[in-house]
C-alpha cells in the first residue's frame, strides 16, 4: 500500500482571492497564481515516495457562478506547473448532499482505492475546516495551512503549519504530528 498526501488546492497549493471578507477560488486563469514554495513542497513528497492528489472542491459551477471548463483548464495549468499526480473535483453544493464534497470523505477513498493507498500512513492537508472533517473521515493525518479564516473546527487538526512548504517539513521529518 502507498502512502499519499492530499491536497485542498486553494489557500494550499494556489493563492485564494478574497471577495466580500471571504476567501474563495480563482475563477478565471488569470487569477491563479502558485502560493510560494508549494510547486517545491510537492516535488519533495513525490520525491519521497509520497502520491500527491489534490482533492478540492468547486461549488461555484453548481451555483452556474463558473463553468467547468474554467476549472479544468486552472487544473491543466497546475499540473504544468506541479507534478501532482491526480486531481479530483466535487463541483457540487453543500445542499446536493454528495458524498464527494468535503468535509466528506469520498474524493479521499475513491483516490485510495484507485491508487492502492493506506490512508492511516497518508496525510491530509488544508486550509478549511472541512479539508481537516475529511482527512479525520478517512482516517489521514491532518495538517491545516494557516489560521483557517476564523471559521469553528468540529475536530482539531493534528498540527498547523504556515504553508505548505513547512507542512511537507512535518510530513518528511516523519515526526509524530
Amino acid at each position: 500500500m502507498k502512502r499519499a498526501v492530499f491536497l485542498d488546492r486553494d489557500g494550499v497549493i494556489n493563492h485564494v482571492i478574497w471577495q466580500e471578507n471571504r476567501p474563495r477560488a480563482p475563477m478565471s486563469l488569470e487569477e491563479f497564481e502558485l502560493l510560494p514554495r508549494s510547486g517545491e513542497a510537492i516535488e519533495m513528497l513525490r520525491r519521497a515516495g509520497f502520491l500527491t492528489v489534490v482533492i478540492t472542491n468547486q461549488p461555484d459551477v453548481a451555483a452556474g457562478v463558473l463553468q467547468r471548463e474554467v476549472v479544468e483548464k486552472i487544473n491543466k495549468q497546475l499540473r504544468c506547473l506541479v507534478p501532482v499526480d491526480d486531481i479530483r473535483v466535487c463541483y457540487h453544493r453543500d445542499q446536493d448532499g454528495c458524498g464527494c464534497r468535503k468535509p466528506k470523505p469520498g474524493m479521499l477513498l475513491q483516490a485510495a482505492h484507485t491508487w492502492s493507498v493506506a490512508l492511516d500512513r497518508s496525510f491530509m492537508v488544508g486550509d478549511r475546516w472541512s479539508d481537516i472533517g475529511a482527512g479525520h473521515a478517512a482516517g489521514c493525518t491532518t495538517i491545516l495551512v494557516g489560521d483557517g479564516y476564523g471559521e469553528d473546527f468540529p475536530e482539531a487538526p493534528h498540527a498547523v503549519a504556515e504553508s505548505l512548504f513547512e507542512a511537507s517539513l512535518l510530513i518528511l521529518s516523519e515526526e509524530r504530528v
